[in-house]
Parts: C-alpha cells; sequence; structure tokens
C-alpha cells in the first residue's frame, strides 16, 4: 500500500508555484540543450548526443567493439586499407579557366561582383611561381626576379606595374607578357596578339640558349592558351589542331589535362567520332576521372538513344540494350560528380567557374556545366534523358560516404574546400545533403512543449495546479491496479520475507 501513500504524498508537493518552476527550469535545460547541440551541428555536421552514444556508450555496451573507424570510410567496396583524405580533396588547375582581363573583370564591371576568391588567386600565383621559375641550379635572371615578385602582388595593378618593369629590363621576357595577356588585355584579340608576342620572345630564347625547363613549361602554356583563344574566337579547327601538336609535341604532360580542352573543342565540331576516340584513350580504369571524362562519355550514349526515348514506353516495354548503357553511364557519371545535374538541367544558376576545381565537388561541377551545357543542348533528348534517370544513381548509394558503387567513397570534405573556391554569393551544394539528427528535433520538441507549459503555468497557477494533480493521479492508477493484482495472488506473507531480505 506505499505506492498509493507516496503518490499522494508527491501530489500534495505539487503546488502551482512549485509547478511554476519546475516547468520554467525544465524549460531552460531544454532550450540550452537546444542551443548547444544546434551550434555543435553547425560546426560539425552531427549531433553531440549521438557522436557520443556511438562512439562511446556503444563500445561499452557491445563489450568493447566499437563501430567502423574513420579510416574506414575511404575503402572500397568493404576493403579495410585506409586513404589518405588529402588526396582526395586535391585541388587542380581548372584546365579551361578564363582570361581575368577579357573575361572575369568584365563580369565585375557589370556586376560589382568579385568572381574569385583570394584562396583561388593566390593559389594561382603559387601554379606561376612554381611552373615558370628557374631551376635552382641555374642562375635566376633579373627579369624572372622581377616576374618571381609580380606573381605574388595581390593588387592587379601591382602585377601589371611589375610586368613592365619586367619588360624595361628585358624585351623579350615572355613571362611578362604572358601577364600581361592574363590581366590587362581587355578582350580575347588583344590576350591572343599578345600571347603571340610572348611566344615569339620564348622562341627564340630557346634558340639562343640551352633549354631551360622552365621556358618549356611557359611555352606549353603560351600554345595552350592560344589555342583556347582560337577556340573562343571561333577558329575551332584551329585550336583543334594546336591542342593535337601540343599533345604531340609534349606527351608526358598529362597531367595538365590538355585533352579535356580537346574534348571541348571537338564537341563544338560536333566530331563525335573523334570525342570517342578521345574517351577511348583517357576513360581508362588506370587513369585518373574527372567530371569531363564521365559526362562526355555519358553524353555518347544518350545521343544514340536519346532523341527517341520516352519514360512511359520505356516503362511499358523495359529499356533497350542501348538504353540500359546511356542509363547506365549517366549513374557512373552522377555517382563520380553528384552536383552537375542539377547545373544541366538548369535547376541552380550557373556562376563564372573558378580557376581551379576540386574533383568530384560542386567546383568541378560549376566549371564543366559552364562549358558543356550548350553541347548536352544541342544533343536532342539528352536533358530529358539526364532528367529522368539521374537520381536512381542514389539508389545504389543509399551512404556514399561510406562505400561507393563503382568509385570509391564520395569524399566529406568537398564541401569546406569549395567553400574556399568559389564566391560567397553563390550556394554551395552539399552531398549528401545533411538532415537535422534526430536529437536535435527531439530536444527542439521537448524545449517548446516545456516553455508552453510554463507560459499555461504562469497565466493559469491554480488550473495548471488542478490539471497536474489529475494527470499524475491517472498516471499513477495502472500501477496501484498492478500492485492490488500482485497482492492478490501473493501469500500474506510474501511481502513481509521480501522486506526483510
Amino acid at each position: 500500500r506505499r505506492v498509493p501513500v507516496l503518490a499522494s504524498v508527491f501530489l500534495n508537493t505539487l503546488t502551482p508555484k512549485f509547478y511554476v518552476a519546475l516547468t520554467g527550469t525544465s524549460s531552460l535545460i531544454s532550450g540550452l540543450i537546444l542551443i548547444f547541440e544546434w551550434c555543435y551541428f553547425r560546426k560539425y555536421g552531427t549531433s553531440f548526443i549521438e557522436q557520443v552514444s556511438v562512439s562511446h556508450l556503444r563500445p561499452l555496451l557491445s563489450g568493447g567493439e566499437g563501430g567502423p573507424s574513420p579510416a574506414g570510410l575511404f575503402s572500397v567496396s568493404g576493403d579495410s586499407e585506409s586513404r589518405p583524405s588529402v588526396s582526395e580533396c586535391k585541388v587542380w588547375r581548372n584546365p579551361l579557366n578564363l582570361f581575368r582581363g577579357s573575361e572575369y573583370s568584365r563580369y565585375t564591371w557589370v556586376t560589382g561582383k568579385e568572381p574569385l576568391t583570394y584562396y583561388d588567386m593566390n593559389l594561382s600565383a603559387q601554379d606561376h611561381q612554381t611552373f615558370f621559375s628557374c631551376d635552382t641550379q641555374q642562375q635566376l635572371r633579373p627579369e624572372d626576379a622581377v616576374m618571381q615578385k609580380a606573381w605574388r602582388e595581390r593588387n592587379p595593378q601591382s602585377r601589371i606595374k611589375a610586368a613592365y618593369q619586367a619588360i624595361e629590363l628585358n624585351s623579350e621576357c615572355a613571362s611578362a607578357y604572358v601577364l600581361l595577356a592574363e590581366e590587362e588585355a581587355t578582350t580575347i584579340a588583344e590576350a591572343e596578339r599578345l600571347f603571340k608576342q610572348a611566344l615569339r620572345n620564348g622562341e627564340q630564347l630557346l634558340v639562343i640558349q640551352n633549354i631551360i625547363i622552365s621556358d618549356t613549361n611557359l611555352l606549353v602554356y603560351i600554345k595552350r592558351r592560344l589555342a583556347m583563344c582560337a577556340r573562343k574566337l571561333g577558329r575551332v579547327k584551329e585550336a583543334v589542331k594546336m591542342i593535337r601538336e601540343l599533345m604531340k609535341e609534349f606527351p608526358l604532360l598529362g597531367m595538365l589535362n590538355i585533352h579535356e580542352n580537346l574534348l571541348e573543342a571537338l564537341l563544338e565540331m560536333q566530331a563525335y567520332a573523334d570525342v570517342q576516340a578521345v574517351l577511348a584513350k583517357y576513360d581508362d580504369i588506370s587513369l585518373p576521372k574527372s567530371a569531363t571524362i564521365c559526362y562526355t562519355s555519358a553524353l555518347l550514349k544518350a545521343r544514340a538513344v536519346s532523341d527517341k526515348f520516352s519514360p512511359e514506353a520505356a516503362s511499358r516495354r523495359g529499356l533497350s540494350t542501348a538504353e540500359m548503357n546511356a542509363v547506365e553511364a549517366i549513374h557512373r557519371a552522377v555517382e563520380f560528380n553528384p552536383h552537375v545535374p542539377k547545373y544541366l538541367l538548369e535547376m541552380k544558376s550557373l556562376i563564372l567557374p573558378p580557376e581551379h576545381i576540386l574533383k568530384r565537388g560542386d567546383s568541378e561541377a560549376v566549371a564543366y556545366a559552364f562549358f558543356h551545357l550548350q553541347h548536352w543542348k544541342r544533343v536532342e533528348g539528352a536533358l530529358n534523358l539526364l532528367h529522368c534517370t539521374w537520381e536512381g544513381t542514389f539508389r545504389m548509394i543509399p551512404y556514399p560516404l561510406e562505400k561507393g558503387h563503382l568509385f570509391y567513397p564520395y569524399p566529406g570534405c568537398t564541401e569546406s574546400a569549395d567553400r574556399e573556391l568559389l564566391p560567397s554569393f553563390h550556394e554551395v551544394s552539399v552531398y549528401p545533403k545533411k538532415e537535422l539528427p534526430f536529437f536535435i528535433l527531439f530536444t527542439a520538441g521537448l524545449c517548446s512543449f516545456t516553455a508552453v507549459l510554463a507560459m499555461l503555468t504562469h497565466q493559469f497557477p491554480e488550473l495548471m495546479g488542478v490539471f497536474a494533480k489529475a494527470f499524475f493521479s491517472t498516471l499513477f492508477v495502472p500501477l496501484g491496479f498492478f500492485i492490488d493484482k500482485m497482492e492478490s495472488f501473493m501469500p500474506a506473507s510474501f511481502w513481509h520475507q521480501l522486506s526483510r531480505i
């Protein structure tokens, strides 16, 4: 009979003032927990309570067997060997990057927004210093010393001024003309003229003296930019010829991804057989992939069936072999970079691509869609096929951060790196999309409920006190009924013996 007595004592102590204090305190505690959980989730992308439960409570309850280690998130198909996350977040030079003076600056003049971040421009400065610098064994020429300083200047006018100083020291300084073509030229035609001047100076320098690696790199850079100028000015066949000659002359510079320039130019010419020949060479399992490789392969396979593809007809008769190959190619491309389809389908607005990209990230998706959207639109029905099939990829990879299907698991570091590469006015695409953990939703509901109770108790203390007593009285009824039933079945001496024990 102690349970009803204890219940009555508890209910008698539940005065309105006590109830106000109780609900107010619980509401405050719930609010503090909610604020802490939300701040922790915003910073680390996970719930603190959930992380503590998984990391500390689960090993204790399971006898010391913890969950998968963080390194295991980078294994393929259950492979236990870990992969370093640094390689996953390596930043690459955009092979189709625009010209600062004639393209990026025009955007700034029109919109007043800076399309390039300081982090992106700083990476470009480091690239130029590394790519155009002399070997340590070679004596640094005076104009090269000036140009080394020029690439590091943050202000564009300071860089241009330093380039003119280098030309005063040596009127045939090729790297100075490269900087002027990139930064000062306001049109592509003017940039092409300066690049041709730089090319003549660089070739004369190689004839006069022994070949220096920095000068060879400079020539490769100049020829590539000249081919891009020809492509932008509409001389596509000339651009293709220049790129092919460059790839033949310097076959070991595959890390520069010059073949992506060739693919884009061939797609502009609609030379799909030549595009397939390039893909046959570079879409190899042993070579690193890119969005350009994967999505161009998908585009060619979609081109064979997209003009007659109908989702209603496919659902009735099933997919043909060619349609299945196209869908599988699209799934493969989406798994590699899941951000691209929204730009190709114009579900998300495009911006100018950055000078550096992160493979499988939003920056690579922006760069690819900026140059290749027109090629997808040119193929009849290709975007319709993409629209109908791209989301099916995610059913094959329900946990993309833990296990991939055709590629390594999706790296979790892309979001932070893309935020550094892309301007602040662009909404960075996040994959997989983060959802609020259950504990944050539960805490928010508990906080809201206790806050409402505290407000009602403050406004109507007597009424809420009566309600609380009635609620707890009803709550204790099943327990009292259960105790009564237990006493009717047990002998009278049982409880006495149990209390003595």
